[in-house]
């Protein structure tokens, strides 16, 4: 591909911007030619260069073969846009597997040019299983709460105080959703996001940038024009509905805490240490205002839509009203409508659309006196408690289970509904027969809120949690610090045996697709299977049986099984099962110790100076690999072929750094914190977040944490600069 590459410097008082400029032919054809073309695009670029006597200086760079920097920048600009279109739009213009294809290129190019880093390249989207720390940043403007109201009397008292501010000046009131999520500041400068910051105390919130980074529906580069050089864009980080079931589903398989809505599910996700974690449970954002000096309309809804314009997630469901009916009748349609929407909303934002008007209102202490939000209330229903029976899950984990006459609730009928554990049982004093009130918690998960002592009869049964396994029999353990009781029959219990096999085969560990839950119980119940090993000595002729008609589908299941046998080993350590191993710490700990016999031999404090590794997952890991029964399960299963080690394929590049512990702290001018930690693994180091007697060295960049320098001095660990790194990787 012929093409020509200019770099563009303009010169504007005593500021000097430069942008490198790509003049292809084919796609420009009507340019007269290359300088004008980039005189353009210059000047779209710094709007503030217009009119102010600015010097714009060109110089010509090579003519020739499209080199890997163009693609780069090529691919950069065409994911952009793609993911804007798929994500934003909802109006894709390449299929998954096209998109894929020119995001991998892309990876590959950027991996052999470290030196053209961008932060917000798509490629960033797909976040890190390294530790993020989390700085405390000031609000340039305070993020203030909204005063919350549950009534239509509030509503009129609010439009009516708007009235007496404005000494009788006509209004409008822009109407929105109010979606339940985590508040997000965004600043943006010449077109990038550089900040993403929660709300905090509202004077202060936590730097998550990079978890921000992965949500795909937040511009990382603006599209168009007309956008300010610096500006703040505000709204909310939410889960969608189909994230959140997803998510619960696969705590529940880890019989984990359930999240108890999508709001807390947000919330949790986006203060994660590990943007991976945040990457996979695929975040959306709704923002719903701007803030700057030079912003492109003087009224809010303007300016949203000028937003949208730009790349930004906008609901289409504002509305600009000028009367009290029509704010009654936007509430009563989302009241009833928000049931379809693919995400949670908890009520309706009222906001004085004029900025000059909302600047004249002002603001008390707390809140903005421009604008007010109304919530919805949640739908309850009352029914009878018949009865509650206990679960027991694959960790022994047993949960009570409120079982009700049926009743509509939200739309659906609600029977069930998880109890937790025994403390909830003793705080709504449950009895058999009790008239219970259930609401959906996020507007999907059935609970019990509350009882009414008054409806029970004399002589009703009290709950109380069983001290024995509903299952085997075995007597029940609560743990210290926990909450939930455990069978302590892990040898033999069945639902324990059977949970641990169907763990085992899930798409996300061994994905043994032709093996589902009914036929691990079929197994279980003929004596074919007693754990997951003993899938890898199965026949054709064992699962067909006598009669013989099931020979095309045990020959499937041999075939699965077979196949797993090549599935890599981050995977196979998320499939022994390990409490509190998820994937993404399973892919960490993998990469860090590299083998089944290195994770074994690693001690508690080892494992947890892992990035994302806490002491609690640090300990479940250690107990599982210093258990006789779990050490021969292990390895039945090498015996069987199946990886217990990195495979070829993430062997480090080089290793400079075999057998080093390196910890991480400062700023840095050649990469981000990032890049280093890859740099390190694929250089044979291990990134560790704790500083201690094990440490090989600390990478330190610019404002080294003063406590870390403290305790490296103290242990002796070496101190190693940023050139004095690059220098140790060099090749020789």
């Amino acid at each position: 591909m012929k093409s020509s590459i200019f770099i563009a410097i303009l010169i504007l008082g005593n500021m000097v911007y430069h942008s490198l400029f790509f003049y292809v032919p084919w796609i420009f054809p009507v340019v007269h030619s290359p300088r004008t073309y980039c005189a353009g695009i210059c000047f779209l670029s710094h709007r503030q260069a217009r009119g102010k006597g600015a010097l714009l200086i060109f110089v010509f760079k090579t003519n020739g073969t499209m080199d890997e920097a163009q693609r780069i920048m090529e691919l950069r600009a065409l994911l952009h846009e793609h993911n804007y279109n798929y994500y934003v739009k909802n109006a894709p213009t390449i299929s998954d597997r096209e998109f894929d294809g020119l995001l991998h290129e892309l990876i590959e190019l950027e991996g052999r040019h470290p030196e053209l880093y961008d932060p917000n390249s798509p490629t960033q989207r797909v976040g890190s299983d390294l530790n993020n720390e989390f700085v405390q940043v000031v609000h340039r403007y305070p993020m203030l709460s909204l005063a919350n109201t549950y009534n239509r009397e509030d509503v009129k008292a609010f439009y009516e105080r708007v009235q007496g501010g404005l000494d009788g000046q006509k209004f409008d009131i822009c109407c929105e959703l109010k979606f339940d999520g985590l508040s997000i500041s965004l600043t943006y400068e010449h077109g990038s996001l550089v900040r993403a910051v929660t709300r905090g105390d509202g004077e202060k919130g936590d730097d998550v940038t990079a978890n921000v980074r992965t949500i795909k529906t937040i511009p990382l580069k603006l599209k168009g024009s007309g956008y300010p050089d610096e500006f703040e864009i505000r709204g909310e980080i939410i889960m969608p509905w189909e994230s959140f079931e997803r998510l619960n589903a696969e705590r529940e398989a880890r019989e984990e805490p359930l999240f108890a809505n999508p709001r807390n599910a947000a919330s949790g996700t986006l203060k994660s240490k590990n943007s991976a974690v945040v990457a996979e449970r695929e975040l959306d954002a709704y923002l719903y205002y701007l803030l700057g000096a030079e912003l492109p309309g003087d009224n809010h809804y303007d300016n949203l839509r000028r937003a949208a314009e730009w790349g930004f997630k906008v609901s289409d469901a504002m509305r600009v009203v000028s009367s009290l009916d029509e704010i009654y009748a936007y509430i009563d349609h989302w009241d009833e409508a928000r049931r379809a929407l693919p995400v949670a909303t908890d009520g309706i934002v009222l906001k004085v659309n004029s900025l000059a008007q909302q600047q004249q209102l002002g603001y008390t202490s707390k809140t903005p006196r421009w604008a007010i939000a109304y919530k919805f209330q949640a739908e309850r229903a009352a029914t009878t408690l018949e009865k509650v029976t206990f679960q027991v899950g694959r960790t022994g984990a047993v949960t009570p289970v409120a079982n009700m006459t049926p009743v509509l609730l939200a739309g659906t009928m609600v029977k069930r509904a998880s109890l937790h554990n025994e403390d909830m049982i003793k705080k709504l004093g449950l009895h058999i027969g009790d008239t219970v009130y259930v609401e959906k918690a996020g507007e999907i998960i059935p609970q019990i809120v509350g009882v009414d002592p008054s409806s029970r009869k004399d002589g009703s049964e009290e709950v109380r949690f069983i001290t024995h396994c509903p299952e085997c029999g075995a007597p029940l353990v609560r743990y210290e610090g926990e909450a939930a009781y455990y069978c302590t029959n892990t040898v033999s219990c069945p639902p324990q045996i059977k949970g641990r096999i169907e763990h085992f085969i899930s798409h996300d560990a061994m994905n043994i697709d032709s093996i589902g839950p009914e036929t691990v119980d079929d197994y279980f119940n003929r004596g074919l299977i007693h754990d997951a090993a003993d899938l890898y000595k199965l026949t054709v002729d064992d699962i067909n049986g006598e009669d013989g008609t099931r020979e095309r589908s045990a020959r499937k299941v041999i075939k699965g099984i077979e196949d797993s046998r090549n599935v890599p080993f981050d995977r196979v350590l998320y499939a022994l099962g390990i409490r509190f191993v998820g994937k993404v710490v399973a892919r960490t700990v993998a990469r860090n110790f590299r083998s089944a016999a290195a994770i074994g031999h690693a001690t508690v404090e080892e494992l947890s100076a892992v990035d994302g590794v806490g002491d609690v997952i640090a300990q479940s890991i250690y107990r599982y690999f210093h258990d006789e029964e779990n050490l021969e399960f292990v390895e039945r299963l090498r015996t069987a072929g199946v990886q217990m080690e990195m495979g070829e394929q993430d062997t480090p590049q080089s290793d400079a750094l075999a057998g080093k512990a390196i910890v991480i702290s400062g700023v840095f001018a050649r990469h981000s914190r990032e890049e280093y930690k890859a740099i390190i693994e694929q250089n044979g180091g291990r990134n560790v977040s704790s500083i201690s007697s094990k440490t090989s060295f600390i990478l330190a960049g610019e404002n080294m944490g003063p406590s870390k320098l403290e305790k490296a001095q103290k242990l002796g660990v070496p101190i190693v600069s940023e050139q004095d790194f690059l220098e140790m990787i060099k090749p020789q």
